[in-house]
């Protein structure tokens, strides 16, 4: 994966906080463009609002700036008008596909990778990838910068503080199995 290379984040992959800080972190890293798009935004921030109503809405919009302000280039504008030329097996994500193609993005991160067929993103050039599969590539690819990015978010954990393997399973608990492993192995082997 070069730093040219645009990546798109399902609204699934941001709606948990500790993938969230883990996946802006990374796109802080510039080794990878991360994309998303202000329906995106709307989507997690909606969902986590229902599932924990006693977040602050106000806290949520706030966020959603500083992750604009904190990934540069990182909001998708103009690409509503592809929506409706695109089929997906659920209509609702075709948004998510329609950023993709705007920003020339060649990979969809998410956890719903039978809403996205390879066979209708491979007209576009693009490919549907589980978040662990993602972060195992940038480890294997920029395995300090990765490291470097959960040390931040280590650093940045105060209530309560994490320690590696605390983040790590964390981590683990949202489905990064294999990207913690290799976490993990590249950690003790520093």
């Amino acid at each position: 994966m070069a730093a040219n290379i645009a990546v798109v984040y399902d609204a699934c992959v941001l709606y948990p906080a500790p993938l969230r800080d883990l996946l802006v972190q990374l796109a802080t890293t510039r080794i990878f463009r991360a994309k998303w798009t202000e329906l995106i935004h709307d989507e997690w921030t909606r969902n986590l609002l229902i599932k924990r109503p006693d977040l602050n809405a106000n806290r949520l919009a706030r966020l959603r700036v500083l992750m604009n302000e904190n990934v540069p280039d990182s909001l998708v504008t103009d690409f509503e008008q592809l929506i409706p030329t695109l089929e997906l097996p659920d209509p609702e994500d075709r948004h998510v596909l329609a950023a993709a193609i705007a920003t020339n993005a060649k990979i969809i991160v998410t956890f719903n990778l039978k809403d996205f067929p390879d066979v209708i993103l491979a007209r576009h050039g693009i490919v549907a990838q589980h978040p662990d599969v993602f972060v195992g590539n940038l480890i294997e690819r920029y395995p300090q910068q990765v490291l470097q990015s959960v040390d931040t978010i280590l650093s940045r954990l105060k209530n309560p503080p994490q320690t590696f393997d605390n983040h790590l399973e964390t981590l683990a608990n949202q489905g990064l199995i294999s990207c913690v492993a290799m976490l993990r192995d590249l950690h003790n082997n520093i």
